[in-house]
C-alpha cells in the first residue's frame, strides 16, 4: 500500500514571553493508504498541535511532512449551525466553496440514506441526540470527500456509553468510504478499539515513543464493540498504559 501520510523529523517549537518552549522533538511516523492511525498520549503532549501542522493552520519549526490527497478535519465539537437545518449544516463548506454542483448533492443525499441520517434530514441539530450530531459531522467532512481524515478526540463530549456507540458507527462508516484517518485520542480503550496501528506519544516535548501494529483474534469484523472482546484487548491496554507513563517518578516515589 501506498503511504498516504508521512512526517520526518518533526520540531516545533514555541516562542513565549518565558522563553522557548518545545512542544514537539523528532517526531516520525507514516499512515498507508485505507489505514487508521491512533495517536495516543497525554494531556498537553501536542497531538492537536501536530494535527494543526498536518492541515497547515501552523508551520513548524523543522522537519518534513507530506501529504497525499484533500484533508477532512473533523473536531472535538460537532460545531452544527443551530439554525440551519441537518442538509444544509452539511452542505456549508461546497457551498462557501461553490462547489455544490449535482454531482456532490447526490452524494450526500446517498451518504445520508447509507448511514441511517436521510429522515432527519430536515430536521435542526436541536432535535439529535448527541450521537447523531456526531454522525452528522463526519458526513459534513466526508461531503467534501477528503482523501484523509483527521479526527481530534471526536467523541470527548459524549458520555461513555453513546461513546462507544458512536464511535462504533464512525468507525463503520471510514472503513466503508475507505478514508485514510489519523484519530487523536488520550483513551487507551478508543484508540485499541478503533485503530489499525498505534502510536503513543512522549509527554512533552513529545516525540514517538513507541508504534503498535493492532492484531486481534475476533470472529467477526473489527469494531469499537468487537474489539473488546479479543483475548488480545487487555495485553495492548496494559502495554500501552505502561507507554503513557501517565504518573511520574517523583509522583510514585512521593506516594
Amino acid at each position: 500500500m501506498a503511504s498516504m501520510v508521512e512526517v520526518k523529523d518533526l520540531n516545533m517549537n514555541f516562542y513565549t514571553m518565558d522563553g522557548e518552549l518545545q512542544v514537539l522533538k523528532d517526531v516520525n511516523f507514516t499512515v498507508e493508504e485505507g489505514e487508521i492511525l491512533a495517536l495516543l498520549g497525554p494531556s498537553g503532549s501536542g497531538k492537536s498541535t501536530l494535527l494543526n501542522i498536518l492541515t497547515k493552520l501552523l508551520k513548524p519549526t523543522s522537519g518534513d511532512v507530506e501529504i497525499k490527497g484533500k484533508i477532512g478535519y473533523m473536531f472535538q465539537r460537532d460545531h452544527l449551525l443551530e439554525w440551519r437545518t441537518i442538509m444544509d449544516n452539511i452542505t456549508i463548506a461546497l457551498e462557501i466553496q461553490k462547489k455544490l454542483t449535482d454531482e456532490a448533492k447526490e452524494k450526500i443525499e446517498s451518504l445520508l440514506k447509507a448511514y441511517d441520517l436521510w429522515d432527519f434530514r430536515n430536521r435542526y441539530p436541536r432535535e439529535l441526540s448527541g450521537g447523531m450530531r456526531q454522525r452528522v459531522a463526519l458526513i459534513r467532512t466526508l461531503s467534501i470527500n477528503p482523501d484523509i481524515l483527521l479526527l481530534d478526540e471526536p467523541f470527548s463530549a459524549l458520555d461513555y456509553q453513546t461513546r462507544i456507540l458512536v464511535s462504533d458507527d464512525i468507525t463503520k462508516i471510514i472503513k466503508r468510504e475507505r478514508k485514510t484517518t489519523i484519530l487523536v485520542t488520550h483513551d487507551i480503550s478508543e484508540a485499541i478499539s478503533m485503530g489499525d496501528k498505534v502510536a503513543v506519544l512522549s509527554k512533552r516535548p513529545a516525540k514517538i515513543k513507541s508504534t503498535y501494529d493492532i492484531e486481534l483474534t475476533l470472529n467477526e469484523e473489527k469494531t469499537p464493540l468487537s474489539a473488546r472482546k479479543a483475548p488480545e484487548f487487555k495485553d495492548y491496554f496494559d502495554l500501552l498504559w505502561k507507554d503513557l507513563d501517565v504518573y511520574n517518578k517523583e509522583e510514585k516515589n512521593e506516594g
